[in-house]
């Protein structure tokens, strides 16, 4: 074989070899474990948000980084064997959505870390040491549902102005919530002249006979507590509220997104962003015990008109004066 002809060949050779190598050497896109206990049809919305987030922390999911998603798909004793999936895989971080998921991924590793969105007080929870040193693998934000159940039921008092009787329904499965809940009503209730009838209920079957309860004993209001079962079965507790005539106020928005009346609580969308804001920054290196629990300070009112004037009740002007949308 003449030399040029050697050489030619060889650079050939190199040149569909180097281009391999270079893709050999690339870094593994890393992963991120997305853990949540509701259904993915009900997240649309707060997936957004995540993204945007991880996008602001310079990340974008098919690009640079891949998301693995368990849903339990509101069977919470599915959470244990989901969380333990995600470990099996090493994800790079897991995202969490609300108490239940990150109390099962917690559970599951200490190692990995984990960014959570829970509306209950973290550090009562066991996640955190402290809010400014959380000291451990988990970070996250604290959107504070139980610390406006006050102030949400002032706001049911002030659109259903004629109210007295006030039935609160709350999941008995989730104790240390329901018994945080019950006790701030009371105290609030007190304060404004309100009576109010506990009602608990951990199945959709469950829900079903409150609100047959309600057909018969007729509460002015219904106050609907803070807790992700409740979360899961948005769209079935705004159409028992719609077809027995139950005003109603909840903590998130889809509530009247999707026909209920009104909602009052943290902005769960800016929540969301903050979780993928945080994600990114420890796929970029970020201890999360160097990472301070975010506690919400956006909040917001969200009333449907349309079902106020269906439930024959009249928004006073200062509450759509302080309402941050009106749904008509």
């Amino acid at each position: 074989m003449r030399r040029r002809e050697f050489i030619t060949l060889m650079g050939g050779a190199a040149a569909s070899v180097w281009p391999l190598a270079t893709r050999a050497q690339q870094p593994a896109m890393p992963v991120i474990g997305f853990l949540n206990s509701q259904a993915p049809d009900t997240y649309a919305d707060r997936l957004r948000a995540f993204h945007r987030g991880l996008k602001d922390a310079g990340y974008v999911e098919g690009e640079n980084v891949a998301i693995v998603y368990r849903w339990a798909e509101n069977q919470i004793d599915r959470l244990p064997a989901l969380a333990a999936e995600l470990v099996r895989r090493q994800v790079a971080v897991i995202a969490t959505g609300n108490s239940p998921s990150t109390l099962m991924a917690n559970a599951a590793t200490t190692t990995i870390p984990i960014v959570f969105a829970v509306g209950e007080d973290p550090v009562k929870l066991g996640l955190v040491a402290s809010l400014a040193r959380p000291g451990g693998n988990l970070t996250g934000i604290n959107f504070f549902l139980g610390e406006l159940t006050a102030k949400r039921l002032e706001l049911l008092r002030e659109l259903v102005s004629g109210a007295v009787r006030v039935a609160v329904l709350v999941n008995p499965e989730n104790a240390a919530n329901t018994e945080t809940t019950v006790r701030d009503l009371e105290t609030a209730a007190g304060a404004i002249g309100l009576q109010i009838r506990v009602v608990r209920a951990s199945t959709i079957g469950e829900i079903n006979a409150a609100f047959a309860s309600f057909v018969r004993e007729k509460p002015d209001a219904l106050f609907i507590g803070n807790d992700s079962f409740f979360q899961g079965r948005v769209v079935q507790l705004a159409t028992l509220s719609a077809r027995h005539a139950v005003p109603a106020i909840f903590a998130d928005r889809s509530f009247p997104e999707i026909g209920g009346l009104m909602s009052y609580g943290s902005s769960i969308l800016d929540t969301y962003r903050q979780v993928g804001v945080y994600t990114g920054r420890i796929l970029k290196g970020t201890k999360p015990a160097d990472l301070p629990v975010v506690q919400s300070s956006k909040f917001e009112l969200v009333i449907n008109a349309q079902t106020a004037t269906m439930l024959g009740l009249t928004v006073p002007p200062t509450l759509l004066a302080t309402a941050d949308e009106v749904i008509e």
